[in-house]
């Protein structure tokens, strides 16, 4: 090769030096001047790793209970179908439908084994029985459970509320437990310490 090529065609070392300067840590481009944008630190969307998750108990085994005992209720009935004397000829596509038919309504009663509460240190994630929200701590006011009322409640501003499904009174102990945790995460949350 001649030396004019030599100088046009940059060799392997100039390359990767070259990479290595055009994308700096911290987001600066040597090719822009060294001006970097300032990384925005987003607010968390949701719970970490290290978050606190109750459930309702109570409620959750009967709900799984009777959706077990609605699926084999179904099932006996789709079984005894065809031998019933009833003047109507049953095919086991209506066996089959009945059991699909089962399988629907102990799909809505395990909705109910659904709600659950997540918080740590930045917010409280309320998921219910079709809904889940995400309330930073900031915007709750704080937790409460009304008398006569079967379930917790976020307080919100403008006099609003969040109801927490996953803390149900039929609990007893385990709701109690379940408020003083909230409680304790919103308080060290909103005033530091």
């Amino acid at each position: 090769m001649t030396e004019q090529q030599n100088a046009t065609q940059p060799n392997a070392t100039q390359q990767d030096a070259t990479q290595q300067d055009a994308t700096r840590p911290g987001g600066t481009s040597a090719r822009s001047g060294g001006a970097s944008t300032p990384q925005r630190e987003h607010p968390p969307t949701g719970p970490g790793p290290d978050a606190v998750t109750l459930r309702p108990r109570a409620i959750t085994i009967t709900a799984w209970v009777c959706a077990v005992g609605i699926m084999v209720f179904f099932a006996i009935v789709a079984y005894l179908m065809p031998s019933e004397d009833t003047g109507v000829i049953f095919r086991p596509a209506d066996q089959v439908s009945m059991m699909v038919i089962g399988a629907f309504v102990a799909g809505g009663l395990l909705l109910m084994a659904r709600p659950r509460v997540r918080a740590d240190a930045h917010g409280i994630e309320v998921r219910n029985v079709l809904t889940s929200r995400w309330f930073p701590w900031t915007e709750v006011l704080g937790i409460s459970f009304p008398d006569g009322a079967s379930s917790a409640r976020l307080e919100l501003p403008d006099d609003e509320y969040h109801s927490v499904l996953a803390v149900q009174a039929v609990d007893r102990g385990l709701a109690v437990r379940g408020i003083r945790t909230l409680r304790d995460l919103h308080r060290t949350a909103v005033t530091g310490g």
